[in-house]
């Protein structure tokens, strides 16, 4: 988990995401930078999710080959300023959050005083830039989702939460990033079936 997660956050870092959706929505950046690293576990949570109770390995490649397209990776400047000007955002991202990503968008509003619209579209936005990024690890390494389980339970114990815990209390150890609230209700998602 804390390599891939590692290897995303070193990848969105690289190509100046925060910055970009941060300046699009005219808020900090670092706000971005600490969604980032919430909102990735979650769609690996929701992936795993699809896999058990929707078709396997078939049903995450299907939401991989659909909505993860690895070109926003290379024109992240165009996907921002498309997506800023959508009119309405799902924060939920259809069926694969469930009701996180609702959750997720209150306590970011609460959290960094965002406007409720603002808060709206952070998920929306950098959701397609995880999904690009596995898309395009599935398709260079033929990862497949059985590789993306791998990553969420490293521990072979059949819980993710440990090792998400784990990459967190590593991460916050080293800064601070996107604890409390979010941290909090990170574990309770993650926590679910």
């Amino acid at each position: 988990m804390s390599d891939l997660l590692n290897d995303l956050l070193g990848t969105l870092t690289g190509n100046q995401a925060p910055e970009k959706v941060g300046s699009a929505l005219n808020i900090d950046p670092n706000i971005i930078k600490s969604v980032i690293p919430v909102i990735a576990p979650m769609i690996l949570g929701g992936l795993k999710r699809q896999s058990e109770e929707r078709g396997g390995q078939d049903r995450v490649d299907h939401i991989l080959d659909k909505y993860g397209n690895p070109e926003v990776l290379e024109n992240l400047d165009g996907h921002v300023m498309e997506s800023v000007k959508q009119e309405s955002f799902d924060s939920n991202l259809g069926g694969l959050l469930g009701n996180s990503g609702s959750q997720i968008t209150d306590i970011l509003k609460e959290k960094f005083n965002l406007d409720a619209g603002t808060a709206a579209k952070i998920i929306p936005i950098v959701a397609p830039l995880i999904l690009g990024y596995l898309t395009k690890s599935k398709n260079n390494e033929n990862v497949g989702s059985t590789g993306f389980a791998s990553f969420l339970d490293q521990n072979g114990d059949g819980s993710i939460i440990d090792d998400v815990a784990g990459f967190f209390t590593n991460k916050q150890q080293s800064n601070e990033g996107s604890g409390g609230g979010l941290m909090d209700i990170l574990g309770g998602l993650l926590g679910k079936k």
